[in-house]
């Protein structure tokens, strides 16, 4: 019997519940969900890739898998094409918030298809109380003292909380 892998990449900085919802809408197309946390220099991560990688590990550990299905979470620092190779994955797993986020995700959808048309990118609209958290707004309102609660799972807010009090103090 074999398995479906999908890789669902992302910098995640910090997961967030919208991450969180596509994770478990994941496991309806494949068996085996990889959660793939990019290194992501270039963006100048908050949390360190060990930080990403802990959080979202605790974080899919606590979601209900159907049986028969699994996620695994693994750091990757390489063209994300080659990753998905790697894997054995037949899909990558995209999230789309808004039409805004497509033309970017089309351009690179088309990019690796060319790179390996033997994986398919599979997008998956956000839900409609999810469409407006990124990551970078959790951030940005967190910062500024605003709560987060309804955009983050409680621990992903305590890391924050106690990422921006030692940022205070340097």
């Amino acid at each position: 019997m074999s398995v479906t892998i999908g890789v669902y990449p992302g910098t995640f900085d910090p997961i967030t519940k919208g991450h969180l919802d596509i994770v478990e809408r994941s496991l309806r197309l494949v068996d085996h969900l990889i959660v793939a946390v990019a290194v992501s220099a270039g963006k100048s991560p908050m949390f360190s890739l060990e930080e990403r990688v802990a959080m979202a590990k605790r974080e899919c550990d606590a979601l209900a898998v159907p049986e028969g299905k699994s996620i695994e979470v693994r750091p990757f620092g390489n063209l994300l094409i080659n990753f998905a190779f790697e894997c054995e994955a037949k899909f990558i797993i995209r999230g789309l918030r808004a039409v805004s986020d497509f033309e970017y995700e089309f351009q690179m959808c088309g990019m690796n298809v060319r790179l390996n048309p033997n994986i398919e990118t599979v997008f998956l609209m956000a839900s409609e109380r999810n469409q407006f958290i990124s990551s970078r707004f959790v951030k940005e309102v967190g910062r500024l003292g605003g709560d987060v609660s309804e955009f983050v799972p409680r621990r992903v807010r305590e890391d924050l909380i106690a990422r921006f009090r030692e940022t205070e103090g340097e």
